[in-house]
């Protein structure tokens, strides 16, 4: 059998902020109604939260759900519990037209935290940072550079990023550059 590994086995990097590769997180993708009440039971009894608001998120990486777009969700549980998750959501789901799959082991979770954070997300996404425009709850899909992402706010000085496992590399790269001690714009 195969050992469990994430993208980059915890790979980390120290400048303006740290970068670290967050390890295997739990994610499922559900896609249906939002507005369904079946379906919001569902997502309440994966994750322990209502589905949220456009563009914003409910909860952490260890227990969460992400607004992805008008009929998509991002359900985040902690990783070992994943497949239970998924089985509870589809037995909960039956009837229902809607879609939920096992997305973990194709995605790669980083955090960005420290001072200069939104500086560093600022550099690498076209998203306004500023505190007045992106706080604790806003979540967003957007570009990273040249891949796709999504991101949010844990604290006033911590992100957490989501990519495709394939551009795990590129995108650990990518905020690692950005964090260089050399490049501090002063923007945020």
């Amino acid at each position: 059998m195969s050992n469990l590994a994430s993208a980059l086995n915890g790979a980390s990097f120290k400048g303006l902020v740290t970068v670290t590769e967050a390890g295997l997180v739990g994610m499922i993708t559900l896609r249906g109604d939002l507005s369904s009440a079946k379906l919001q039971a569902a997502v309440k009894v994966a994750c322990g939260h209502d589905v949220p608001e456009p563009r914003k998120i409910a909860g952490t990486v260890d227990g969460g759900v992400a607004w992805m777009s008008p009929d998509e969700l991002l359900v985040l549980v902690p990783y070992a519990q994943v497949e239970a998750k998924l089985s509870e959501m589809t037995a909960a789901l039956d009837g229902e037209h809607a879609l939920a799959v096992n997305v973990s082991d194709a995605r790669a979770v980083f955090r960005v935290s420290g001072a200069s954070a939104r500086e560093v997300m600022g550099k690498v996404a076209p998203v306004d940072f500023s505190a007045a425009a992106f706080g604790g709850s806003d979540f967003r899909r957007s570009r990273l550079a040249q891949v796709a992402g999504a991101f949010w706010m844990d604290s006033d000085d911590s992100f957490t990023i989501i990519c495709f496992r394939s551009a795990a590399d590129y995108v650990f790269n990518l905020l690692s550059t950005a964090a260089n001690p050399q490049s501090s714009v002063g923007v945020y």
